[in-house]
């Protein structure tokens, strides 16, 4: 019998080029970041075989031929999708990746978001369980980015009532959960990723979220060793 986990398709963007961290030191692409030693695209992949999804589209950017090497020699036990591409936008590479989970359910994640993995499985048990042509976010109550996206949740059903402005319950961690049929999306485009969330609110389509208690944003150094003292990035984090 085919598991739920199974059917779930999964999608990793790491497009981004990591400005920021390279403004602090690091020299590797982005989704090569480490974080405990070990690269933030490993953790991710981790949490996505801790939750039995093997199926599983990554963007990255042209200039992370490290990365493209690094999936290579490292996802061998996966089923995966490699884009190779630079976007304008995280609203860009996420359309692309959703594109190629289509007819499918799936949950997209930012490769910058540190879980840990009993909290990414919950989120995905969490998600299965909301009505099945809605879109799921994570959700935390930690912020720590710099320019966070705040979300209002209504506690009794767990439906985003707002997103966006300068405060609310919640700030959004960079899980998303896809419905296998899609809600078609307007014929002019968004800027940013979170315009086209906000867009979703706004629009009274079914949009949930799920709170999650620990998520890291993972964009300067001082994030980096934030989620080390936490205890971030050690093997046992990944339910081996």
């Amino acid at each position: 019998m085919t598991t739920a986990a199974e059917m779930l398709r999964g999608g990793i963007i790491a497009a981004g080029d990591g400005t920021r961290l390279r403004a602090d030191g690091h020299r590797a692409s982005k989704p090569m970041a480490p974080v405990g030693g070990r690269p933030l695209i490993e953790h991710t992949l981790d949490r996505f075989r801790a939750a039995g999804i093997r199926r599983v589209t990554v963007i990255i950017n042209e200039g992370s031929d490290d990365c493209r090497r690094w999936l290579g020699g490292h996802g061998q036990d996966f089923d995966l999708d490699v884009i190779v591409r630079t976007t304008p936008s995280s609203y860009a590479s996420f359309q692309l990746v959703a594109a190629r989970l289509a007819h499918s359910p799936a949950l997209i994640t930012t490769v910058d978001s540190i879980l840990p993995v009993d909290d990414f499985r919950h989120f995905v048990r969490s998600a299965a369980g909301f009505p099945s042509d809605a879109v799921v976010l994570g959700l935390t109550g930690h912020v720590d980015d710099d320019n966070p996206l705040w979300a209002t949740l209504d506690v009794s059903d767990g439906r985003i009532l707002r997103l966006g402005g300068d405060g609310g319950s919640h700030v959004t961690a960079g899980l998303y959960w896809l419905p296998a049929h899609r809600i078609a999306k307007p014929a002019t485009g968004f800027a940013r990723l979170r315009d086209y969330l906000k867009w979703l609110v706004d629009g009274g389509h079914k949009v949930y979220g799920v709170v999650l208690p620990l998520v890291f944003d993972i964009d300067r150094a001082r994030d980096v060793e934030a989620a080390e003292l936490a205890g971030f990035g050690q093997h046992e984090n990944a339910g081996e």
